[in-house]
């Protein structure tokens, strides 16, 4: 008896230990950008605690890694950044994460993979990526009066099951709130609060994010250069966020850049550098003189059969309502832009934009020009906007128009210089919304 007794006592306490390392997590585990050698995992933890995160093949658990151990310190918000760096390319990996060495446990998969090493060896691999903008959870105490601007969470839980190989967050993926954007301790009570949503946490897990800001993870509304706390924001940015740079060079902004098979992905901070919507002014600029250069050096440079340019507002409605890029004066940014890519001979340059509220694609044909295309994703869970009869996109794609809660998912295949991208616009639910083909362009075809 007293053996039965010593027994489920030290059973009883293991199994609170257990419980007790598995409620100081606060959110994620998160997996970030992925390379062929390198990942980067993220956690939060609810008060200061040491973590760190083992990883092994998933086809071959008995050989383990490890990452560094640190420790979560309340003036980041108790997050790590944890780098996978025992890694070969073409890999699926299994990840356990500890906490004060204790392993913790999750009912969905915990899982990262590494990018293939396939040029000069074997056609472009097929793959696919997810997208959406506009992520307000809400916290009645600090919302506005009336009713709820936030709704529909179970479309974190949809993305995850349609398994896209990674999730692009297209800004708004959180809102800060008046209580928040002037102090260090309201934004990353804000941060916190969002990355906390229970519904996103598979997501979170077992895809890969990228994430460019807009306006609300940057300041007020509408915010610009002017935001005297930008740099706060920025730094909220790089500590919920495992993107693969924050900045390019000297170029400060929440600007990074990654690749993945066949395609690159540039990704544009169109607040830090933005001029005020009211300045009245000739040649005024949305991504500042630095940041559009590196954006054309790296668009003339590159050789990937698709070119994907994100960015928060849309980029090719003629539209001119809200903050859209021929709107406030910045049209002549967007023209030179445009006549960039026509003079340089650029193919295949997707924008990928959100902002608006809703969804829509537009392409801009001129010609024996390039096609420009502008896929707007919007929005996850903020207010969707009700029909806009009286915005007249004439680059609109017919049929295109979403107004409810929705995201994108785009597929990726085909032999070189033969790809073909099939996009699916997806409601909360995971019903079709619309469908969409874009075909590889090539030097001859027009």
């Amino acid at each position: 008896m007293l053996k039965k007794l010593f027994i489920f006592t030290i059973v009883f306490i293991n199994c609170i230990a257990l419980y007790a390392q598995q409620s100081l997590l606060q959110s994620g585990p998160m997996v970030g950008y992925s390379e062929m050698k390198e990942v980067m995992l993220w956690v939060q933890t609810k008060e200061k605690a040491n973590v760190k995160i083992q990883y092994y093949l998933k086809n071959m658990p008995e050989v383990k890694h490890w990452t560094d151990e640190l420790t979560t310190l309340k003036e980041n918000a108790y997050t790590a950044h944890l780098k996978a760096d025992e890694l070969e390319p073409a890999n699926v990996y299994s990840y356990d994460v500890y906490i004060n060495n204790k392993k913790l446990t999750f009912n969905y998969p915990t899982e990262f993979q590494t990018l293939s090493l396939w040029e000069w060896r074997s056609n472009p691999p097929d793959f696919s990526f997810a997208t959406g903008s506009g992520t307000y959870i809400n916290e009645e105490i600090y919302d506005r009066p009336g009713k709820s601007y936030g709704s529909n969470y179970q479309i974190f839980n949809t993305i995850s099951e349609k398994n896209p190989d990674f999730m692009i967050w297209l800004g708004d993926n959180i809102y800060l709130r008046e209580p928040d954007w002037n102090t260090k301790t309201g934004i990353l009570h804000r941060y916190t609060h969002t990355r906390s949503t229970k519904e996103m946490q598979s997501l979170l897990a077992h895809t890969h994010n990228y994430a460019i800001l807009d306006d609300h993870d940057f300041g007020p509304n509408n915010s610009d250069k002017g935001f005297w706390n930008k740099n706060e924001t920025l730094e909220g940015f790089k500590l919920f966020w495992a993107n693969p740079s924050y900045g390019s060079g000297d170029i400060k902004g929440a600007i990074s850049y990654f690749n993945w098979g066949d395609c690159d992905f540039f990704m544009l901070d169109n607040r830090y550098y933005r001029d005020p919507n009211d300045l009245k002014a000739e040649n005024k600029t949305i991504l500042g003189k630095e940041q559009l250069q590196w954006l054309k050096d790296a668009l003339v440079s590159s050789t990937a059969s698709f070119k994907f340019v994100l960015m928060g507002g849309q980029f090719l409605t003629t539209a001119g309502l809200f903050e859209v890029y021929s709107n406030y004066g910045f049209s002549k940014e967007r023209a030179d832009i445009i006549e960039f890519i026509h003079e340089q001979e650029i193919r295949n340059v997707i924008f990928l934009t959100g902002d608006r509220h809703h969804s829509e694609i537009s392409v801009l044909d001129r010609a024996t020009k390039p096609l420009i295309y502008d896929i707007t994703t919007s929005p996850l869970t903020s207010g969707a906007a009700s029909k806009k009869e009286n915005e007249i996109n004439p680059l609109r794609v017919e049929g295109s128009l979403i107004n409810e809660h929705n995201f994108s998912v785009f597929n990726l295949s085909g032999k070189r210089n033969e790809r073909v991208i099939n996009i699916t616009f997806y409601d909360k639910t995971g019903k079709i919304l619309f469908e969409y083909k874009i075909k590889q362009e090539n030097k001859d075809d027009r």
